[in-house]
């Protein structure tokens, strides 16, 4: 995946939106951490088509808060070079650790975590049920509970 270009997104350039939503079904959340993180993006060929939002939640820490990659580029590795990516960046700033949240039914999302390093730390039951009006559905399975990671750096 040499031609894979992961880069801030600048200041000027709207967001992904589409991959992000992806990620992240409410785009009043998305709104809400955009705001206060730091975006990055991948590009193949000058079309972006991987993103990942990196914010500062408490002293020492940051959270990886959405990992999106195009339908199309999937199985590619993409996913785990944003998510290393994001890893590095969070070490270069003088982070101690990196946590993240994912649905109990992102089956793939969990185990590209688990191979990057990151450990379950926790449950955070009805998590998706109490933020998000509509039921979100992966793999057939009703998305509830945040299952919460962390890898300390």
């Amino acid at each position: 995946m040499d031609d894979l270009m992961i880069r801030q997104l600048r200041h000027d350039e709207e967001p992904p939106m589409d991959l992000l939503l992806m990620a992240d079904p409410s785009r009043e959340m998305v709104a809400g951490y955009l705001g206060r993180g730091r975006c990055y993006v991948g590009e193949r060929a000058g079309r972006v088509v991987a993103v990942c939002v990196l914010i500062d939640t408490r002293p020492y820490t940051a959270e990886l808060v959405n990992v999106a990659v195009a339908e199309e580029e999937r199985g590619r590795g993409i996913g785990k070079r944003m998510v290393l990516h994001a890893i590095a960046v969070a070490r270069s700033l003088g982070y101690r650790c990196i946590e993240l949240g994912t649905g109990n039914s992102s089956v793939d999302q969990l185990a590209l975590y688990q191979k990057c390093g990151f450990r379950i730390v926790g449950v955070d039951p009805d998590y998706f049920t109490r933020h998000y009006p509509e039921p979100i559905y992966e793999n057939g399975i009703p998305c509830r509970d945040m299952l919460r990671l962390r890898l300390d750096l």
